[in-house]
């Protein structure tokens, strides 16, 4: 294994795994020895919440930890990482309308999805022609049988695990700047949080109606104030199994500089 520098930019929200119970796949920049991107790269599997506190790393956080290809997924960009040697840096904040954040992953963008899969990559930010809409739908509610037998498995070492199942899909129908229409769904665990947080703030009385104002509150951020006042980038990332569909894993968002002017008048 190799130490390197890594550019935390998206996390998803966690997956049941038959061989780590649950995993979270991590997308960020590599860095060279002066900070400056290089390569977008995967990290996979992550037992994320089963990290020590002081080595969970937040998004858009620089972190050094040791790392080599993963040999069982040959997507160029995956690799798994020692989550023992993680050490936290820094964090990247939003001054300057987020000029540090875009410095990591604007020279790193992708015209397309097509331009992506013609260079051989699996992963990468692409900024939308147009955003036709916003969507949610309904989703399985719960866990199917084989994944709950997953959760719950006994282990000397480590008890059950809880891990909530969404029961909603949020994503966006978009052209990409090859004019090609594509509806994919977001598995970005920020917006999934963002759910549970509006569902769980809320004041009603019954499941049904809590669900129903988590579901408005993301509308309103998502198909709202994103679409109205941020300068919207998709991260993007395919399936290792399904190379050919891909889905947002991150979304990345700077203000649009036409808005934060129009703020100071």
């Amino acid at each position: 294994m190799k130490r390197e520098r890594i550019l935390i930019a998206t996390k998803t929200y966690p997956s049941i795994s038959q061989k780590y119970r649950e995993t979270v796949c991590t997308a960020g920049v590599l860095l060279d020895k002066k900070d400056e991107p290089l390569q977008w790269i995967r990290i996979y599997p992550v037992r994320y919440r089963k990290l020590v506190f002081d080595k969970q790393y937040p998004r858009w956080a620089i972190i050094s930890a040791n790392i080599e290809k993963n040999d069982k997924d040959s997507r160029l960009e995956s690799y798994r990482i020692d989550d023992t040697s993680i050490e936290i840096i820094k964090e990247i904040g939003t001054k300057d309308n987020w000029e540090q954040r875009k410095s990591f992953v604007l020279p790193l963008e992708f015209r397309s999805i097509n331009d992506i899969k013609e260079q051989g990559k699996s992963l990468g930010i692409i900024k939308p022609k147009n955003i036709i809409k916003y969507y949610c739908e309904k989703s399985d509610r719960e866990w199917s049988p084989k994944q709950q037998a997953i959760l719950d498995q006994l282990d000397l070492f480590e008890p059950p695990i809880e891990l909530e199942k969404i029961p909603y899909k949020f994503g966006y129908q978009f052209i990409d700047r090859d004019d090609i229409n594509h509806r994919y769904s977001i598995s970005d665990w920020e917006i999934s949080q963002l759910y549970r947080n509006c569902r769980d703030k809320s004041q009603a009385l019954t499941v049904e109606k809590k669900e129903e104002e988590g579901i408005i509150k993301v509308k309103q951020k998502l198909g709202g104030e994103f679409l109205s006042k941020k300068d919207l980038y998709f991260i993007v990332g395919n399936l290792k199994d399904h190379r050919q569909t891909f889905m947002i894993i991150g979304i990345f968002y700077p203000p649009m500089l036409e808005y934060e002017q129009l703020k100071l008048f």
